[in-house]
């Protein structure tokens, strides 16, 4: 089964996204092509990541040497992160930092980021902090990461604003920039590993993408990934490394066309990646949700808040007469199929959930901004969407 090679073409250089089977053996081959100017390393390790298969990364990259370290210091230094909301903080990143300026990285030593969608975006924003700009090399671990976090160049933190508004303190990614990484290779021997709700969490991205594929040029995504889900849940080789390739196509073809999500909301752009987020943010800032009514599972994952916000801006969209009315019974037992939640018990009342989405970043002059869909594989920006409609959608997932 040959590895895939997917270009991100931007304005002003092309990067590669690496897909395959053991790609770890060519992880220094990889780096040295990508930073060749590098003397050393920093690996960025999420301590989700199986013990064996970090050292793997580590022992691989040790062997190999871009070039003779100088004054004593060795050439690879390597920082865990436990990845969680509350710690993809300004406290990490400092943390972060710290270490890389007494590492002594310099601006052309590339940061390495080896885990899931957190460590990512740490890893991410330090590189794009440090020294005005250091190289970052991806190494997504799990399939979110695979097909969204890693691709793109979008990094960021959370802030605690305080005010003691308890859970409502934690804005995701507020503080940010666009770096975009110098490579991304995902070895998808990384995840039978993974525990099965962080798989299923990553094909809640795979039926977003699914959703707004028709934008990208794979209008048949959806229906392909509905297909193959059986296989991809048993971790079958060949149809895991088509769903990978073809998610980074299509995101990639996003970016593309609108690296820094600047396209005017008729043309929607970039922006639409955020179908479903706007709800899905919103539910994962909420410690006490759980997917499952075990309230030993809670918080909701990353991928678990997005399949309940496709669920509610599929159910705003039929609201609104803009899909067709079929649409939100097909989402909704996709996501079934796929082993993620499609209601929520415990979810605020309306009013205060309509308060914290009035935080998310796409408002604009006070304006609520929503993605919803409009078709199978296309979708489009609803400004000031009416309460009914958002409300709509938050009885849609509502569970008791």
């Amino acid at each position: 089964m040959p590895p895939r090679t997917i270009p991100i073409n931007l304005a002003d250089r092309t990067y590669k996204a690496h897909i395959g089977a053991s790609l770890i053996a060519e992880l220094p081959s990889i780096v040295s092509r990508a930073a060749p100017s590098a003397r050393r390393a920093f690996l960025v390790v999420d301590t989700g990541v199986p013990s064996p298969l970090a050292g793997r990364v580590q022992e691989a990259l040790s062997a190999n040497a871009m070039a003779t370290p100088s004054a004593g210091m060795p050439y690879l230094t390597r920082f865990d992160i436990t990845p969680t909301e509350p710690g993809k903080s300004l406290a990490t990143l400092t943390d972060l930092l710290t270490a890389l300026a007494r590492s002594r990285h310099e601006r052309f030593d590339p940061i390495i980021a080896l885990g899931g969608g957190i460590v990512g975006d740490i890893a991410g924003f330090a590189a794009a902090v440090y020294r005005r700009g250091v190289p970052i090399i991806q190494c997504p671990t799990t399939l979110l990461a695979m097909v969204d976090a890693s691709i793109g160049g979008k990094t960021a933190i959370n802030l605690d604003i305080g005010g003691g508004l308890g859970d409502a303190d934690l804005k995701k990614n507020l503080i940010g920039a666009f770096h975009q990484p110098n490579a991304v290779i995902a070895d998808i021997e990384c995840l039978p590993s993974l525990p099965a709700r962080v798989l299923r969490c990553g094909l809640a991205e795979c039926i977003k993408h699914g959703l707004i594929a028709g934008h990208a040029g794979d209008p048949g995504l959806f229906d392909w990934t509905i297909r193959n889900l059986p296989a991809i849940l048993g971790h079958a080789p060949g149809p895991t490394l088509e769903l990978i390739a073809r998610n980074v196509a299509v995101k990639a073809r996003f970016v593309e066309t609108d690296e820094h999500e600047q396209a005017s909301d008729a043309d929607g752009g970039r922006a639409l990646l955020n179908l479903g987020h706007t709800f899905g943010h919103v539910l994962e800032t909420l410690p006490h949700l759980s997917p499952d009514l075990d309230p030993s599972n809670a918080p909701l994952q990353h991928g678990e808040a997005v399949a309940l916000g496709l669920v509610a801006a599929t159910a705003c969209a039929a609201y609104l007469k803009i899909c067709q009315p079929d649409l939100p019974d097909l989402v909704r037992s996709t996501l079934a199929a796929a082993g993620l939640p499609t209601r929520i018990a415990g979810l605020p009342a309306d009013d205060r959930v309509l308060g914290l989405m009035g935080h998310d970043k796409k408002v604009l002059g006070g304006v609520l901004r929503l993605v919803l869909p409009t078709a199978l594989g296309t979708a489009r920006i609803v400004k000031d969407p009416p309460r009914e409609a958002v409300v709509a959608g938050l009885a849609a997932i509502r569970l008791g």
